[in-house]
């Protein structure tokens, strides 16, 4: 991004539906041709809704996935594993799904009956890309050694038709490759789930290259599934894969999300329009929310009031600073967490962000007017992410390495109302990826299912 500017909308159309069903060419052969009707080529297709396909089976008795999350802080990759989990046995009788998580506050969420989950014990990534032990006053060896052993044993004890590893192929450290080896071994389908970005590609390179990834994605895993679009973004730009492993890559298209059907108390917004400022876990958000309680003590006329979510994972004292600062503007709320934040969101007039997976989805999904500030370390997948949104014209980004001038801020709050709506920009057609995915289970784990029932008669 360039500093000092707003990123804006160039002109140009958005990418065509058909070259998005083109990307979405499915390992059974058969490729999506309409949204909402499937017609196979040669074989039954396994993408789409539901309901648009009564060939494929609801009922997957006694079938079991097990996912794995390493979650340090931070909750994008629990909640899109949760999301995951719940579209799964939402449509299928007689499925059970194990989730294995590292986050600390796995708890805190509800799951549907015959979800699960199994907590290990928690790391914490420090800002030099080290980790330590989070609960337990013990070495990080020893720690990683406990959870090994832990999603090794849960693996095999649960023994699960289909193992989906959540972004980290071969788990934090390494440890999910004795139970890759174990499960292989015994026939169990191993898919890793991938974001539509991971990375710039010369930092990703150098990541799997050290930790030894590409011979796993050869030789173990059976499918990648990248949860996005290829004409959004290609997570393996600029990795040199082997032909086999790009053979294995099913873009699904994005996670749709829904507002659970819950009997809540309103938000904390009053009366007014609000304007939603998330920032995740919170432990890398500050800079955000001190730009966006800047912008209003700059001008306390921006039409939209706000409510702002610090996140459970923001220090202490930083919660304490700008909760200080949120008392003295009256149409500021402030809350810590929320476990269904999608209600907060969906009652929203816009949403101020950082660009990560799980919040883009939620934009496209409750149809968001939304300003991005993406964060730019660890990873700078999030600045890849805004920078596309923009250029499609499905968000606004303000540019995070810029001096944070609240100007800039105050600026995009009153032109929030005047950008064009995702749906405008057809992100609808972009959010096909739980239907998807809950296909590719029907057909991979319904062959499972059907072999022990042949076997046990």
């Amino acid at each position: 991004m360039r500093t000092g500017r707003i990123v804006g909308y160039p002109s140009g159309p958005a990418p065509s539906l058909a070259s998005r069903r083109r990307a979405l060419r499915l390992s059974c052969g058969a490729r999506i041709s309409e949204v909402g009707g499937r017609r196979s080529a040669g074989r039954t297709a396994v993408a789409g809704s539901s309901k648009a396909q009564g060939s494929i089976v609801e009922r997957l008795d006694n079938a079991r996935i097990l996912i794995y999350s390493h979650d340090s802080f931070g909750l994008g990759h629990l909640r899109r594993c949760r999301a995951i989990a719940h579209a799964i046995v939402d449509r299928f009788k007689g499925v059970s799904v194990l989730i294995l998580s590292g986050s600390p506050i796995i708890g805190s969420f509800d799951f549907l009956p015959r979800v699960d989950f199994v907590r290990i014990p928690g790391v914490v990534k420090l800002t030099n890309g080290e980790y330590q032990s989070l609960g337990l006053h013990i070495d990080l060896d020893q720690t990683m050694a406990i959870r090994a052993a832990i999603i090794r044993q849960t693996a095999e004890s649960f023994r699960p038709d289909l193992f989906l590893v959540d972004k980290e192929p071969l788990g934090l450290e390494g440890e999910v490759l004795p139970t890759l080896k174990l499960l292989k071994a015994r026939g169990t389908r191993l898919v890793l789930g991938l974001r539509d970005i991971m990375d710039e590609p010369h930092l990703l390179l150098r990541e799997w290259k050290r930790k030894r990834v590409l011979p796993a994605l050869e030789n173990l895993y059976d499918e990648i599934w990248v949860y996005g679009l290829a004409d959004f973004a290609d997570p393996l730009q600029g990795v040199a894969c082997p032909a086999k492993v790009r053979a294995k890559m099913i873009y699904t298209g994005y996670l749709r999300r829904a507002v659970p059907h819950l009997k809540v108390t309103e938000p904390p917004s009053r009366r007014d329009p609000y304007v939603l400022v998330t920032v995740g876990g919170g432990d890398d958000g500050m800079a955000v929310l001190d730009w966006v309680l800047s912008a209003y003590e700059h001008d306390p006329s921006i039409p939209l009031a706000a409510v702002i979510v610090t996140g459970p994972f923001m220090a202490a004292e930083q919660q304490r600073h700008f909760r200080e600062r949120a008392e003295r503007l009256p149409r500021i709320q402030m809350l810590t967490f929320d476990a269904h934040l999608e209600l907060l969101m969906v009652r929203a007039a816009g949403v101020v962000a950082m660009a990560g997976y799980n919040t883009f989805c939620e934009i496209l999904s409750f149809d968001k007017r939304a300003i991005l500030i993406p964060r730019v370390r660890p990873r700078r997948e999030q600045v890849m992410r805004a920078m596309r949104a923009a250029t499609l014209e499905l968000a606004h980004a303000l540019d995070p390495e810029a001096p944070h001038d609240p100007t800039l801020m105050t600026t995009a709050l009153r032109r929030l109302h005047r950008q064009p709506l995702p749906s405008q920009r057809r992100a609808g057609e972009m959010l096909d990826g739980l239907d998807v995915i809950t296909a590719l289970v029907a057909d991979r784990v319904g062959r499972a299912t059907t072999r022990r029932r042949v076997a046990a008669h």
